[in-house]
C-alpha cells in the first residue's frame, strides 16, 4: 500500500520514533511514505538520522523526506500526526508562573486552568494556519491524528474552524484500564471497560467481568491495593463523592475542578505520597520540569544513540498508541477498537453536540464509528460540562482574538474561578498576554492596551501562593530546587537503609560462624 504520512513536529524524537516503529510493523506499509516537518532543524536532522537508520536496519526501502518547510512536508499527505508543543518549553514556563504569583498552583497547565487556556491561544492559531496548508495541499480524504495539548480544544478548533478532519488521541485510558484490573486482581483482558467523557476526565462508566458490574466493588479495592491507596489519594477520593474512576493522575486531575487546590493543607494532604508507595510527590511545574530534563538528557545521550541497537520492527514491539491501528484499521480493513477524540454529535446524550468527546470506536475500511453511549451518570456529566463550557469559550476567543471572551473564560474556569477574583483575573490575563504577544498574533490590539494599563494603572497585589510544599515559590527554578533537594534526601535514606540491612546481615552472618543462638524469643 503506497501512501503518505506526515509527522508535524517530528523532533520529538522519542515519540515520533515509536510512532513510526508501530505504523512499519504493519506489513502491508512497508511502501509508504514518510515526511518529517519541525522548526528546529537541528532535532529535526537528529530524529531523521535515528529512524532513517532503524529503518535500514529493518531492510526497507523507504527514504524519510525531513524539511522545515511545513507545506513540503505536507504535499500529498493522506494522514498527519500533530505532535507540536506551540512556543516550545521556554514559553510554557508562563503558563505556570504567572498564574502561581496570583496563587493558582498546576502541576501540567495543558489541558484547562489558566496555563491550559492560554496554551489553548497560542496553539489554535497556529493550528489555523496548519489546517489552510493542509486543505490546500494534502489529499482530499485527509485525516489529522492529533496528539498535541489542549487535546480537546485544538480538536475542536481544527474541526469547526479549521475545516480539517481531526481525531483527538490520548493514552489515559489504557494506563487507567491497567489500574483497574490491578486494584481488582483480574487479567485485563477479562475486563469488559467502557470509558467515557471528556480528554482527561473520562470515566470508567462499565466495569465487567465475565457478566458481573464490578463497579461497586471497585472503592474498596482501590482503597486497599497497597499502592493505589496512597498514590492516588485524590481519584480515590472522586470516585468515593462521584461514584466512577476517572482517567487522570492526582495532579492532571485536581487541575479541572474547584475542589482540591484551594486551601492550605488540604492540597498537600491529597498529593504527597509517602516512600513506599513508589509514586514521587510532585507538583507545581512538575510536568514542565520531566520535559527540561528529557531535553537535557536527549541532548547529551543523543551522540550515544549510534551505539545503541536500532528498532526492530516486529509485533511484540509494537506499542499501545492508538494512530498506528487508525491508519491499519482504515487502509486494511482489519477492525480496531480504541478510544478516539471527535465531535460529540449524541454519543454521549447529556453532553452537548459540538463538544470534544472521549468515547469508544471502531475502526475499519469502513471508516470511524462512534456507537452511542447515551447518558454520562449525572456528577460526571456535571463535572464534563463546567470544562466543556470553557472550552467553546477559549476556543471562541483564540479564533477571534476576543479578549473579554478569553478574560470569561478564565473566570468561569473551575479552578482559576476558586483562585481569583475577577479584578484578579483581568490582570492575570493582562500579564499573560503581554508575556506571550509573539505567539499571539491575534490578540495584538488587547495587547498594547494591556500593555498600557500595566505601565499606568494601580496593580493589583497577588495574594501569597499557598498550599504547596514550599515556602513563598515565585518561579519554576525554586521549584527545580525543591525537587533537587527531595531527591536528595530521598536518595539519602535509601543509602542509610542499605547499609543498615547491610550491617544488620553482616552480624547475623558472624553469628551464625559463632555458633551463636538468639534465644530472646523463646518463650520462658
Amino acid at each position: 500500500m503506497s501512501f503518505k504520512v506526515c509527522f508535524i513536529g517530528a523532533g520529538s524524537l522519542g515519540f515520533t520514533r515509536k510512532l513510526v516503529r508501530d505504523l512499519l510493523i504493519v506489513p502491508e506499509f512497508r511502501d509508504m511514505e514518510i515526511a518529517f516537518n519541525d522548526i528546529n532543524a537541528d532535532y529535526l536532522e537528529k530524529a531523521r538520522a535515528v529512524i532513517q537508520r532503524d529503518i535500514d536496519h529493518n531492510g526497507l526501502n523507504i527514504k524519510i523526506f525531513s524539511s522545515t518547510d511545513r507545506r513540503e512536508a505536507l504535499k500529498g499527505a493522506k494522514y498527519i500526526f500533530n505532535c507540536v508543543r506551540i512556543g516550545g518549553l521556554d514559553v510554557a514556563r508562563s503558563d505556570i508562573e504567572i498564574p502561581l504569583r496570583y496563587g493558582i498552583t498546576q502541576c501540567y497547565g495543558d489541558t484547562l486552568a489558566a496555563g491550559g487556556i492560554i496554551y489553548a491561544q497560542r496553539g489554535i492559531i497556529a493550528m489555523l494556519d496548519f489546517c489552510k496548508d493542509i486543505r490546500e495541499v494534502c489529499t482530499p480524504d485527509c485525516l489529522m491524528l492529533n496528539y498535541a495539548n489542549p487535546n480537546a480544544m485544538i480538536t475542536w478548533a481544527m474541526n469547526e474552524y479549521g475545516k480539517v478532519r481531526t481525531v483527538g488521541l490520548c493514552h489515559g485510558v489504557m494506563y487507567g484500564r491497567w489500574q483497574i484490573s490491578q486494584a481488582l486482581g483480574i487479567p485485563e483482558n477479562e475486563l469488559d471497560i467502557i470509558c467515557a467523557g471528556i480528554n482527561h476526565m473520562t470515566w470508567y462508566i462499565r466495569v465487567n467481568h465475565k457478566g458481573k458490574d464490578m463497579i461497586p466493588e471497585m472503592l474498596e479495592a482501590f482503597e486497599k491495593h497497597p499502592r493505589f491507596s496512597k498514590g492516588e489519594k485524590l481519584r480515590i477520593d472522586m470516585m468515593r463523592r462521584l461514584g466512577y474512576y476517572v482517567t487522570e493522575s492526582n495532579c492532571h486531575a485536581s487541575e479541572y475542578n474547584a475542589w482540591y487546590r484551594k486551601r492550605p493543607g488540604d492540597f498537600n494532604n491529597w498529593m504527597n505520597c509517602p516512600p513506599d508507595c513508589e509514586i514521587e510527590s510532585e507538583d507545581t511545574g512538575a510536568y514542565l520540569l520531566d520535559l527540561y530534563e528529557a531535553r537535557d538528557q536527549f541532548e547529551a545521550e543523543y551522540k550515544n544513540l549510534e551505539n545503541e541497537p536500532p528498532f526492530e520492527f516486529v509485533p511484540a514491539e509494537r506499542g499501545l498508541e492508538h494512530g498506528s491501528y487508525i491508519v491499519e484499521g482504515l487502509e486494511t480493513g482489519r477492525l480496531y477498537r480504541g478510544y478516539f477524540n471527535v465531535i460529540n454529535h449524541g454519543c454521549i446524550s447529556n453532553l452537548p453536540e459540538d463538544a470534544i468527546v472521549e468515547v469508544p470506536g471502531y475502526i475499519d475500511a469502513n471508516g470511524i464509528n462512534i456507537p452511542r453511549v447515551g447518558d454520562l451518570p449525572d456528577g460526571c456529566a456535571a463535572a464534563c460540562l463546567s470544562n466543556i463550557t470553557v472550552q467553546r469559550m477559549a476556543v471562541k476567543a483564540a479564533v477571534t482574538g476576543d479578549d473579554k471572551l478569553l478574560r470569561q473564560a478564565m473566570m468561569f474556569d473551575p479552578l482559576t474561578g476558586a483562585m481569583l477574583t475577577p479584578p484578579e483575573i483581568w490582570q492575570m490575563v493582562d500579564e499573560m498576554l503581554v508575556e506571550q504577544k509573539e505567539w499571539l498574533p491575534q490578540y495584538q490590539k488587547a495587547i498594547a492596551e494591556a500593555e498600557y494599563r500595566l505601565a499606568n494603572e494601580p496593580r493589583i497585589t497577588p495574594k501569597k501562593c499557598v498550599a504547596v510544599p514550599i515556602e513563598h515559590p515565585a518561579t519554576l527554578d525554586d521549584y527545580k530546587a525543591y525537587r533537587e533537594k527531595t531527591r536528595a534526601k530521598k536518595a539519602e535514606e535509601e543509602r542509610k537503609k542499605a547499609e543498615e540491612a547491610k550491617n544488620s546481615t553482616g552480624l547475623d552472618e558472624l553469628l551464625n560462624q559463632t555458633g551463636f543462638k538468639d534465644h530472646s524469643q523463646q518463650s520462658e
